[in-house]
């Protein structure tokens, strides 16, 4: 009797397929683990992306990579041709501040919510004469954790997009300048200058007030002085004519007296 080999399923045990579905999924699982903080980037927008635009705003949003803790310092590079004197904060987490380094600035402040990202606004007095603009990232999370979005691909030369790194700091792309844009003259008075003008009128603010009660006092003193320099001019002038009418009584009462002294002596003789 011979026995005949027992043919293979064309389909698989449904224990065999369990298996093999809980190991992709574990796979699955394990490489989405592996690639989400890949996935948190560093960005940089902005209304007129335009080389030589003028008081810009820029909008920068770090993407929570730390489900951990929050952020609480970003660290910024600026690309050639943005000074750091002519970047000014305009919009940031509750309690940030923005204190400029050499060659960028850093925006610091009380620790974001975790797993939230960062997003803040700096306004920039003229954006530089090219395509790309690259902006190296710091970021520095409660727990001390770092990530440095610094990686470019000769962003602002025209080569690449600065994203095709693993961490790729934030591109601007620029459009051409508008016709007739020109550089603004360094000398000129740019974002350092709008602030000082502004802090200027803001701590100013106060004095007009006082100017205007001490123009007030300095003139009711003038008034005043004028009135009594008045008074006693008037005094003055009244107290010839007093002094006269006096001085012509007594003349007239003496000469009545001598007159009726002779009389009274002529009788007696």
């Amino acid at each position: 009797m011979s026995v005949h080999p027992r043919p293979l399923s064309a389909h698989p045990r449904p224990h065999t397929l369990r298996r093999v579905t809980a190991a992709a999924a574990l796979t699955l699982g394990a490489a989405v683990l592996t690639v989400a903080p890949a996935h948190a980037h560093a960005h940089v927008t902005a209304a007129d992306a335009r080389a030589l635009a003028e008081n810009v705003t820029l909008a920068f949003t770090s993407e929570a990579e730390n489900p951990e803790a929050g952020f609480t310092e970003l660290r910024v590079e600026l690309p050639d041709g943005i000074e750091p004197s002519a970047v000014q904060l305009k919009k940031a987490p509750k309690g940030w501040k923005l204190k400029t380094t050499d060659g960028g600035y850093r925006l610091a402040g009380p620790e974001t919510p975790a797993g939230a990202d960062a997003e803040y606004e700096i306004t920039v007095r003229q954006l530089p004469d090219a395509r790309k603009l690259a902006f190296k990232t710091v970021e520095t999370y409660a727990d001390g954790t770092v990530a440095r979005w610094i990686e470019t691909s000769d962003a602002g030369h025209g080569h690449g997009d600065g994203h095709d790194s693993g961490q790729p700091a934030p591109v601007l792309e620029l459009r051409p300048a508008a016709p007739g844009a020109e550089p603004i003259d360094p000398g000129d008075s740019g974002a350092e200058d709008s602030d000082d003008k502004a802090g200027a009128a803001t701590e100013a603010a106060p004095e007009p007030s006082a100017t205007v009660a001490e123009d007030t006092a300095t003139a009711a003193d003038g008034a005043e002085t004028e009135q009594t320099a008045a008074a006693g001019e008037d005094s003055g002038s009244s107290v010839l004519p007093l002094a006269a009418g006096a001085v012509g009584v007594l003349a007239l009462g003496g000469g009545a007296w001598w007159f009726l002294r002779r009389r009274n002596a002529a009788d007696a003789s």
